[in-house]
Order: C-alpha cells, then structure tokens, then sequence
C-alpha cells in the first residue's frame, strides 16, 4: 500500500490561497440585503424589509435583482436547454429519458431523425424498430422542446449535432453548477469534445466530427480504439471537473480548460488527492479573477 505524507506548505500553493475568494453562502432566512433598493428572485422572500434567502446556495445578482442559487437540487428544465440523458424506458412511439429531474422526460418517435436523416412520417414499422435506434441504458444529447404544467420535459434530437453517444465518459454534477451559455458542444484545444449538459450530465469523449460521423445521429464508434493519449485527457478533465464541482465552482469551458492546464503538474490518480483538487480548483479561481480584473 502507498501512504503519502506531505506537509501542509506542500499540499496548496500559499500565494494562491491568501487571494483565493471563495463565494459566501447564504442559509435560509439569512439577511442578502436591504429590500428597498432591490428586486426579489428566485431563492429570496421579503420579511420586516429585509430581503433573506430561502435556500442554501450562493447570490447571483443582475442590476437590481438579487437571486440565490441553491448549491443542491434537481433539475427545472427550460426550452432549449441541452441535456444529456439515458434511455431508461421503451414505450408506444416514445422513449422515457432519465435527465436528473423530478420526472422521466419524453423522447417522442416523431421527435427523432430516422437513420440516413430522411424525413417522413413515422409508420408502424418505425415503431416495430424503436429498440434498434435506442433502448434502455443508452446515453443521448438533447434539446428541451417543451416544458409541461407538472415539470416533464418533452426532447428531440432533429439536429445532427444530438442523437445517441458513444465512446466516452458521463460526468454528473450539481445541475447549478453549469454556466448557461450560447452553446454547450465544445471542442477543446487538447483535442477533446465535450458536451455539458444543462441537468448536470456532462460527456467528456474523442473529438465528435458530425458532418462526417452522423448518420441521422444514431452511429456509434464501438468499435474504434481510442488511443491511450485520449483517454489519459478524457480521465484528467474528469478529475478536473470533479475538482471544481468540489468547489462549487461554475463550470463552463474556460473554467475546465483553466484546470486542465493548472492539473498538468499533477499526474492523472494524483488530482483524486483531496489536496491536489482543492489546490486546482484554487488556481483556476485565481486565474479566473485575474482575467475578470483585467
């Protein structure tokens, strides 16, 4: 067995720590602010003028709105949100979809593109075949077309950019935890797509190449061998992410490209040491604070 003992100058870099800024967190009934000057958001109330916070999470302001973002929860969906799921259930023309929310979501037959991508109606046949696109323990990427009155959500998947995964990796974090940004499919410098999902369900695979790869966005690369290379920057930038939802730190593709390069002094089974994800976490969000000054 291999014990490690370090002393604690050697476990964080001091100059990093002293300007590392951690975000307060609020418990409910905590006082935010004065209720005057600002408006109410989701995660506040007002009581006797003062605005206090009904859940445990961390203040998001945007001018006059103040917002609490609580640290754990389950997944609201929106329209067009992107979300990563597994197959948990084959129905009539349907597919039941687990996307870390209250409900299984619906993936309808008619929702999907047809292998080759044509376009027709969906006959019997199609329905007799469902198994064969998808079933249960797949993993797809989606869109969120409608949101229902009991919270459900209804999917699709008509762009080639979504449809079933293949080889790769499936990462789950707080779904408060992934920046809302203009798109969630990234292709990183280090030669790795990534795919982060709105519900919290991040893919992590070999680079995705759909105008030659997808085929109605049901083909998968089984069969391919991903080279050794790959997969040790598929498991660092899952240890990266694991670091900073550790810290409750967004994640987005600055901040995991940030503690990709902060991990490198470190060898992939190191950035599972408690002190090793703290330590980069703690470097991205210096490195993030710099850029935001500057």
């Amino acid at each position: 067995m291999k014990i490690q003992v370090r002393l604690a100058t050697q476990r964080v870099d001091p100059s990093v720590a002293i300007n590392y800024r951690s975000p307060k967190i609020f418990t409910p009934g905590e006082v935010i602010t004065v209720q005057d000057e600002f408006m109410r958001g989701h995660g506040t109330y007002e009581e006797d003028g003062y605005l206090k916070s009904s859940v445990a999470g961390v203040k998001q302001q945007v001018n006059k709105l103040i917002s609490v973002r609580p640290l754990k929860s389950r997944y609201n969906g929106e329209i067009g949100d992107v979300v990563v799921g597994r197959i948990t259930e084959v129905q009539q023309k349907r597919w039941k979809v687990d996307t870390n929310s209250r409900l299984d979501s619906v993936l309808l037959l008619s929702s999907v593109n047809l292998p080759g991508g044509e376009l027709r109606r969906r006959c019997a046949e199609d329905e007799h075949m469902m198994r064969e696109y998808l079933q249960e323990g797949d993993l797809i990427s989606a869109e969120v077309q409608n949101v229902h009155s009991d919270g459900s959500l209804s999917l699709h998947t008509r762009s080639l950019k979504y449809g079933k995964l293949s080889q790769g990796v499936l990462v789950k974090v707080f779904p408060s935890l992934i920046k809302r940004s203009k798109t969630h499919f990234h292709n990183l410098p280090v030669g790795i797509s990534i795919i982060l999902g709105n519900n919290g369900f991040i893919w992590i695979c070999p680079p995705i190449n759909n105008e030659e790869d997808n085929v109605g966005g049901f083909v998968q690369n089984l069969e391919e061998v991903i080279p050794r290379t790959e997969r040790e920057t598929i498991g660092r930038l899952r240890n990266c992410i694991l670091a900073l939802a550790q810290s409750k730190m967004l994640l987005y593709d600055t901040s995991i490209l940030y503690a990709f390069e902060e991990s490198l002094k470190y060898s992939v089974s190191e950035l599972l040491i408690p002190e090793s994800m703290v330590d980069v976490a703690m470097s991205t969000q210096h490195r993030i604070n710099m850029l935001e000054n500057d």
